[in-house]
């Protein structure tokens, strides 16, 4: 996630490079077929290009729109996961009797592991070692992590009915937190595995280089530099919205614009701990040349 005030305009322009430079390049090539002694005479009317270029707008703010709400669905989901990690452990500590520290303290650790394995799992990172480790102890083979620890939670909980030590009732509002996380999970996993249609990035960079190929034939040719601006600069502005509406379509890709869901674990570790009465240390203050967290 990008941290406000900061921005890299460096590492921006590394990521649309290969745009920046296709386009460049195209557009030379149709200033020199403008100014050929077939096409010098061609004049195309500009409300032609215009029709074009409202076309490409239109298609571009559909696609921002679109990138922006999945974006922002996915830092909805993790924020309803640190409320719900919170009133887990609220739920636990109001619901057991005396005498069940080391319940909850397997409850607040396996709950941790979880938010880690899950922002893991859906950047599509080796697990740390931390969560490994875990995984390791309690022979979790299942391919899905994250959905086997919140097993794990479930079948604690069963155990602790079994014993005596939680009602049938309390466990049934404990279930429905679980059900919450699940759903959080399953959210999540729709939005890493939805993948936008190919086709409309296909549609859109055609009419980019469409209005690219007919721009020059509708400008004057008494200014030639301006000309040349013109044709490369409004293509690369398409160009750059729409490379900005593909960083933003994914929020679990281990970039700038990600869901900072490493960070949202850390806080939620604290927060755990905290309310079990532990003194914990907050995280440490990104560097102050950092532009984004993860």
């Amino acid at each position: 996630m990008l941290l406000k005030g900061k921005i890299s305009i460096i590492d921006f322009v590394k990521t649309i490079k290969v745009d920046l430079i296709a386009i460049t390049l195209f557009s030379i090539v149709v200033g020199f077929i403008a100014k050929g002694r077939y096409f010098s005479s061609l004049s195309i009317p500009l409300g032609l290009i215009a029709i074009v270029g409202t076309a490409i707008s239109l298609l571009l703010a559909f696609r921002t729109g679109q990138s922006y709400d999945r974006w922002w669905e996915a830092r909805i989901v993790w924020g309803t996961i640190v409320n719900d990690s919170r009133t887990f452990l609220r739920q636990l500590k109001s619901f057991l009797p005396q005498g069940c520290e080391d319940d909850l303290q397997q409850f607040a650790e396996r709950q941790i592991i979880w938010n880690y394995a899950l922002s893991e799992s859906l950047r599509g990172l080796p697990f740390s070692k931390r969560v490994d480790q875990y995984r390791i102890e309690q022979r979790i083979i299942d391919y899905n992590v994250p959905n086997a620890i919140l097993s794990l939670h479930a079948l604690a909980l069963k155990q602790l009915v079994s014993a005596g030590k939680l009602t049938e009732f309390r466990h049934v509002q404990l279930d429905a937190t679980l059900t919450r996380f699940c759903d959080a999970m399953g959210r999540c996993e729709r939005i890493k595995n939805t993948v936008f249609p190919v086709s409309y990035g296909t549609l859109i960079h055609f009419l980019i280089y469409l209005f690219t190929l007919l721009l020059p034939f509708s400008l004057d040719d008494h200014y030639a530099f301006i000309k040349a601006v013109l044709t490369a600069g409004i293509p690369t502005i398409f160009i750059i919205i729409e490379r900005t509406a593909i960083l933003m379509q994914d929020p679990f890709e281990n970039g700038p614009l990600d869901t900072p869901m490493t960070t949202i674990s850390q806080g939620i570790e604290v927060v755990l701990k905290q309310q079990l009465g532990e003194e914990v240390e907050k995280p440490a203050p990104p560097p102050a040349d950092a532009y984004y967290i993860l």
